[in-house]
């Protein structure tokens, strides 16, 4: 039978796991698979493994229970193997990787911020800062532009967002940065114009959270920014 993966952590860990399941429907039970001073914590995949809330709540509360006793490699939803010698075998093969990566998310947890402009304020913004944006568009509104107008204005206003938003992300990341270990940025969407994780050490976290408000208090209300955490780890392994 295959084999859910849920973290990887030192022999020495505590491994707590009577008052947490895993994945599948009845649950399955935890186990650990050993090789030298690695450990990892197993359990049996159910055939029809998906993203389901229950399994994903699962796969949560077992890196939550292990994360209460000390570090881990917290590994992403859905990986499985094909049994517990596949995985003994990654240990022992990838067994120096893992326990650097331990030794560096030791003491750490992960903090996943996104910030997002309000669109008719950075409109207003470039209008007023651009006076060849300006005009463009107040020729746009009484309707004696050209027909390359409209396009041309969306082009200035679109490199213009470009710029302001980078300025403003890597602005963000820079106050934050003396207060993490590591950062790991991620495309964003929708709206957003920052997606970035940071892995923040937990003498440092009185510091992160008060810069991370201070800089959304001092931006102002045109700004959202949305801080989850503390999560596992997930971005560092």
């Amino acid at each position: 039978m295959a084999v859910y993966v849920y973290s990887i952590a030192e022999e020495s860990h505590p491994l707590r796991l009577d008052d947490v399941t895993g994945v599948g429907e009845p649950p399955s039970e935890l186990r650990t698979v050993t090789a030298g001073a690695l450990c990892a914590v197993v359990s049996d995949a159910p055939d029809d493994l998906r993203p389901k809330r229950r399994d994903l709540n699962a796969h949560q509360q077992v890196q939550d229970r292990l994360m209460k006793d000390g570090t881990v490699l917290p590994l992403r939803f859905g990986l499985t193997a094909p049994d517990d010698d596949a995985v003994r075998t990654a240990l022992e093969e990838r067994g120096a990787e893992y326990a650097d990566r331990l030794r560096a998310l030791k003491g750490c947890a992960e903090y996943h911020l996104k910030v997002m402009q309000d669109e008719e304020a950075l409109l207003r913004q470039i209008l007023e800062a651009s006076s060849v944006a300006r005009q463009l568009n107040d020729e746009i509104r009484r309707g004696t532009a050209g027909p390359d107008a409209p396009l041309a204005l969306g082009e200035l206003v679109a490199q213009e967002v470009h710029a302001r938003q980078q300025a403003l992300a890597a602005g963000v990341v820079e106050a934050l940065r003396p207060f993490s270990r590591e950062e790991d940025s991620s495309q964003p969407t929708g709206s957003d114009f920052l997606s970035v994780s940071f892995l923040v050490p937990d003498d440092q976290e009185e510091l992160f959270l008060a810069t991370e408000l201070s800089l959304a208090n001092q931006m102002g209300d045109e700004f959202q920014f949305r801080l989850n955490g503390p999560l596992p780890p997930y971005s560092f392994v």
